[in-house]
């Protein structure tokens, strides 16, 4: 549903996007993260066609939305501006959308999106009286008034209290998972992308340094390591020294009685064990190390500053 091809981006010289490249197919919802100024709105910016690229295309539906009055009628977009009007109530505010997306019968649609946002008891309120989070929730009703297959968001959870980070977040997940609408989704929020995320992509110095299903982010934390506790201290260093001959072993940390073995591949906890027996070093408890969605960000993004 979204291509981005060989996509780049510079202003005035300055190179804010180098060769991007994803693919994002239907009914997936896409998390797009990176640090700030990794070129993430700027992506989003000349896929909606509202920048031009310097080289390179980007296509919603094998289609430029830039050029494509078609296309820009089959996509919704919530940026940090909710697109309200304060001194409009709810309905108001959707009678006003609809009619610029020529919506026949609009009634019944906004009195349906008035329900999934969660305000049919403020429906006919001024939007200017409204919490930030209600206006979260109308911004996103907005931006689904017209039926898109495909949603662009930029940071929808961002300035919102815990609770209304989680209404957002089962608005976001049930339209993936009960609409089929492809969701790109522009976040700082690892939680968010944790909780209703189907892909991962990592933006750092213009460029894509993962692309991968959550899934397997999930196995790569799961099989990053083992922590293993000996029953005497004095046994550690040893204990290391062996597991660093091992192939699969990138490197093991010391505390105390605790060695934390980080691994390349996965590391039979077999193999361990009979190691250690073979130079008789006992062997309290032995545990996969997981390592978190965060951790694996934070670890692509300093390799990324390393590479630059």
């Amino acid at each position: 549903m979204i291509v981005a091809d060989r996509l780049s981006k510079a202003f005035g010289g300055r190179a804010v996007l180098r060769g991007v490249d994803f693919e994002v197919g239907e009914g997936e919802v896409f998390g797009y993260l990176g640090p700030n100024g990794a070129g993430k709105t700027t992506t989003m910016r000349l896929v909606l066609g509202l920048l031009r690229p310097t080289e390179g295309a980007a296509l919603v539906d094998g289609q430029d939305v830039g050029r494509s009055p078609d296309a820009r009628r089959r996509i919704g977009v919530l940026l940090e501006s909710n697109g309200l009007y304060d001194r409009l109530s709810a309905i108001e505010n959707l009678s006003y959308y609809a009619e610029l997306y020529e919506i026949p019968r609009p009634g019944e649609r906004i009195a349906e999106m008035i329900e999934f946002a969660g305000l049919a008891d403020r429906r006919r309120d001024k939007v200017g009286t409204f919490s930030q989070g209600m206006r979260r929730r109308l911004g996103l009703a907005r931006a689904l008034l017209h039926r898109p297959t495909v949603l662009f968001l930029d940071e929808p959870a961002s300035g919102l209290d815990p609770e209304a980070q989680k209404l957002v977040r089962d608005l976001i997940a049930d339209l993936s998972s009960g609409e089929r609408i492809t969701v790109f989704m522009n976040t700082h929020d690892l939680d968010d992308v944790q909780r209703i995320c189907s892909r991962v992509a990592i933006l750092c110095n213009g460029r894509i340094r993962a692309d991968e299903e959550l899934e397997v982010w999930n196995a790569r934390s799961e099989a990053s390591g083992l922590v293993l506790t000996l029953v005497e201290e004095g046994a550690v260093r040893e204990a290391s020294s062996a597991l660093e001959g091992l192939p699969a072993v990138a490197a093991c940390r010391i505390e105390g009685r605790t060695l934390t073995v980080s691994t390349h591949q996965e590391l039979p906890t077999a193999t361990v064990i009979g190691l250690l027996e073979e130079r008789g070093i006992a062997l309290h408890e032995i545990r996969r190390a997981r390592q978190s969605l965060e951790d694996l960000y934070l670890e692509t993004v300093r390799e990324a500053g390393d590479d630059a």
